[in-house]
């Protein structure tokens, strides 16, 4: 008993988007929210950030998707979430934003909205030769058709140990469970690897970049962030 409550936007899109757009991308966003008072407040977000959000649908049958976040002194978190309007994100939703995902110089997804959603819209970049991130969480198991389609990927440890089987203890595990996503189609592998920093393996690079040191308050969307910094780089 006891804690601090506290609310705030959020979702792994959303969060990204924000990321993105506050890096200096010029974003559009695509995805669902309810009618309620958490999507009015997510849209006017968005629209604050200068994200277009035209793409996004209102959806009458849903709840806006909720999230509740637990975080420990050492700022690490554990999260329940009601998914809501997300669930309901269709490949026609996806269809419907053709013109949007044809002129972008990145498609950034992850994996809060069905995965057919994803599918779509990684099939539809591919078709216009336009480069993809996928950042693979909540974590759940990929074929390798849809790999194929990604240009880069971006687990965290336990989101690679899912995806490979491989333990990702330290940068030689990590080496070891990007060379193995790459093997099943990813074009490039960054794995994000907390206070370590990250691991990269493409064919252009493959080391370690470690992080600056900082203190820890809340590790929430710290992926996020990277992912769409990520995209704007």
């Amino acid at each position: 008993i006891g804690g601090v409550f506290s609310q705030a936007p959020g979702g792994k899109g959303a969060n990204q988007a924000v990321a993105a757009a506050r890096a200096g991308g010029k974003v559009a966003f695509v995805g669902r929210v309810g009618t309620d008072a958490l999507g009015d407040e997510a849209l006017a977000g968005y629209e604050r950030d200068g994200i277009d959000v035209s793409r996004v649908i209102r959806d009458p049958e849903a709840h806006s998707g909720v999230a509740l976040i637990f975080v420990d002194a050492k700022g690490e978190n554990s999260i329940a979430v009601a998914s809501g309007a997300n669930a309901r994100v269709s490949e026609a939703d996806v269809e419907a934003a053709r013109d949007i995902i044809r002129k972008a110089s990145v498609l950034l997804v992850q994996l809060e909205i069905p995965v057919e959603a994803v599918r779509k819209a990684l099939g539809i970049a591919a078709e216009y030769g336009v480069r993809t991130i996928l950042n693979p969480a909540p974590a759940c198991p990929l074929d390798d058709d849809l790999l194929k389609l990604v240009s880069i990927i971006t687990p965290n440890e336990t989101e690679a140990e899912l995806l490979t089987g491989k333990k990702v203890a330290d940068v030689r595990d990590a080496e070891k469970a990007a060379g193995a996503l790459i093997k099943r189609g990813a074009g490039a592998a960054i794995l994000t690897l907390g206070s370590r920093g990250s691991f990269a393996y493409s064919t252009e690079f493959r080391g370690a970049t470690p992080c600056f040191p900082a203190m820890c308050v809340d590790t929430t969307a710290a992926g996020d962030v990277f992912n769409g910094a990520l995209a704007v780089a």
